[in-house]
Order: structure tokens, then sequence, then C-alpha cells
């Protein structure tokens, strides 16, 4: 108890370097706690979205912009397959679903994505999970309706609802010259999927094909087609070797997941830095508890030859510095969560309006326990020295009263 009445004392009696150092060490645990989940919880979230697909065929080129691009809706498109190529996929025995998509549009900067009524009909996006609609709307029919179907991010974000209209624009970068002639009825409104899905608007695959201004030639072509094989990972392995190994023309992107693991295998040292800017902050905001207390110990001197004299012991004044030290930490590791509450929304946000990624902050991971318990571990280490200092008081010396 005598040790803790030391502590709060001193506590209140350095109120503002205790607040200061206690929110340096709130930043560093906030941003370690931030950078960690955000890294772990991207990875597994973009490695586990595949919009209910296995794999993606498409143009000859990279099998991580294709993903990027048919289920992820970013990045361009890599070509285009004939329509004969996607004929000949769809006839294949060993898939069971194939639904072509087309892009080459937006709606201020909001991708159009031509498909089929089978990707709201039949796909999963996730097990037992269809694509849904909110009250009121339905899904698009044929392209002479020039119906669309909003995602529920873009219809929030543009205020979009059914019997909305607008007119596209040409290209996947916003251009206000660039309007198109068309002009499009919004048929409904997607309920929230938190998948990709949620940040394009779809329109009916030869509304994309046909739309004014676009070559008349590749009117039949389709950007990428969304597979769904039947069987094993045998299947697998022989549409890889069939298309990458052997053909010249088309990529088979093939597992989802083993592409976008390898997308975060190549930024992985970005992830490193980040994590040892948020450990250098850790030990700098840990230096500063160590600064402010040893400080302040020339000053406290007379107070703890004051407590020696009445009997407390030196083991006792060194505990309460070691202590101050760790409650300063511990205050701040409180007030951490707080920083990495406003760190992780604003991080979400931005990721989910990019990506259509959604990331929870309050989801639990490890580093909600072992994070804060390190932080405080290095307090109180920090504490040693003026603990040192503070054990070694000279009693006599320092109850001389000042002249």
């Amino acid at each position: 108890m005598t040790v803790w009445l030391i502590v709060l004392r001193s506590l209140r009696q350095h109120a503002l370097s205790t607040t200061i150092t206690a929110l340096s060490i709130a930043l560093a645990g906030g941003l370690l706690m931030s950078v960690w989940i955000v890294k772990v919880q991207s990875q597994a979230t973009f490695t586990g979205v595949n919009g209910g697909f296995d794999a993606v065929l498409g143009a000859r080129g990279s099998k991580l912009q294709l993903v990027l691009n048919a289920i992820f809706h970013l990045e361009n498109s890599p070509g285009n397959l004939s329509a004969a190529d996607y004929l000949d996929i769809r006839k294949n025995p060993r898939v069971a679903l194939a639904i072509p998509i087309a892009v080459g549009d937006n709606y201020h900067g909001y991708r159009l994505v031509g498909t089929i009524p089978e990707m709201f009909e039949k796909v999963e996006y996730a097990p037992g999970k269809h694509y849904a609609l909110e009250p009121g709307g339905h899904f698009f029919g044929d392209a002479t309706n020039h119906e669309a179907v909003a995602g529920s991010f873009v219809a929030q974000k543009m205020g979009l609802k059914p019997g909305d209209t607008f007119h596209p624009y040409h290209g996947l970068i916003f251009d206000e010259s660039k309007q198109h002639a068309e002009t499009y009825v919004v048929a409904g409104v997607m309920k929230p999927s938190n998948t990709p899905a949620d940040r394009v608007i779809w329109i009916p695959l030869e509304g994309i094909q046909k739309m004014s201004g676009h070559d008349p030639k590749t009117a039949t072509e389709v950007s990428a087609v969304l597979l769904k094989l039947r069987g094993g990972p045998s299947v697998g392995f022989s549409l890889d070797m069939l298309y990458n190994r052997q053909g010249d023309r088309l990529t088979f992107a093939w597992p989802i997941a083993s592409t976008m693991a390898d997308l975060f295998s190549k930024i992985s040292w970005f992830d490193k830095v980040l994590t040892l800017v948020s450990y250098l902050v850790a030990l700098v905001a840990t230096a500063s508890i160590l600064a402010s207390i040893y400080n302040s110990m020339n000053e406290r001197r007379r107070e703890i030859a004051i407590l020696r004299a009445l009997g407390a012991r030196r083991r006792i004044i060194f505990g309460a510095i070691i202590l101050e030290a760790a409650a300063i930490s511990a205050l701040g590791m409180l007030v951490a969560f707080v920083f990495y509450w406003a760190i992780m929304t604003g991080a979400a946000a931005v990721i989910r309006a990019q990506t259509g990624i959604v990331l929870d902050p309050f989801k639990f991971n490890l580093v909600m326990l072992w994070a804060p318990a390190a932080l405080i571990a290095l307090g109180a280490l920090a504490g040693v020295v003026p603990a040192v200092k503070a054990y070694r008081t000279d009693v006599a010396g320092h109850l001389v009263p000042a002249s």
C-alpha cells in the first residue's frame, strides 16, 4: 500500500510530464496494433475473397493483373478474349460455371461491369450467400432495356436508387468530356456483400460490348471469364497446363488465393518497414519514460531522503520508481486503444473505398494482448535506471536544509 501511495502522489505531482509521456506511449501502442492488424486482416481478406469462383481466364499477361481486374475490379484489363474462346471454356465439361465480364466504362470513377444474369442467379460469393437486392428493385433484363444494378457502396456514394437514370463515361477513369449517349436506368441496388462487387455498377454484357463509341470489331469480345470448376485440384492443374504451359494466347489464373498471396509476398517489405517504424516509435516512447522520471530525480531526492528517514526501505523506493514507470505505460496503453480505433477506422474506410474489402477494427487479435504487455514491460524496464539512482540516494546529505 505504501508503494502505491508513493506512486499515485508522484503521478499527481508530475501530472504534465506524466500525461505527455503516456500519450507518446499511447501513440506507439495504437500505431503498432493498427499496423499489425491491417497487415493480418488485409492479407487474410484479400486471399480469401474470390467472388465465388475458382479461377479466371483472360488474355495473355500477368495472372495478378487478371485477378485484380476481374475479381477486385482494380487495374486495367490485360486484353480481351474472343467469343470463340469464351464459348470454348463454357462448353468444357470440367467447368461447372463460366461467367463472362466486360469492362471499359465508368460512372464518375466507379466501374461499369457487363455480365450475364447467371452472375446473380447462380453464383455464391461466399458459402450459402447469393447477391441480393434491396426492396423495390430487380436485376437487369436484356441489353435493350438499358438497365443497371448498382453495388451498395456506389449507390451510397452517388445517391442512386431504383428508377434513377445516368449516362456512362468511356474509359475506367472519369473524364467529363467522354460521356456516352446511352441513358441507363437503375433497376435495383444490391444489398451489401462486403466484397468488391459493392463498388461497381453491373449492366448486361452487351451493354458494354455495343456501347456507342466502342470498336465494332470487338463487340463480341469479353475482358475475362470467371470460372467455377467441376472436380478437385486436378482439374485446375490440367487447365493450367493447357492454357499457361502449352498455350501462348490466354492466361489461366488459378488458384485465386495463391495469386493474391504472391502480391503480398512482393510487398512484404512494405509491411516490415511499417512494423519497424512502429517498433522505433515504441522505443522512443519508452525512452521518454526514462528521461521523464530520471530528470525529475533531482527534485525528488529530498522527498526520497525523508521517506527513508521515516522507515521506507531501499527496495520500497526502488519498487515505487519501477511501478511508476509501468503505471505510465499502462495509462498510455489504455489510451492506445482509442488511437488504434481512430487509425483503424480511417484505414478501413480508405481500403473499403478503394477496393471494396471490409476490415473489422473490433475483431480480436493477439496483438491486442502482447503489444500492451510488451510496452508496459518496456516501460518498467525504462524505470530501472532512475530507480537505481533513487536507490543510491544519500539520506543524510539530502536532509540538510537548503541554505
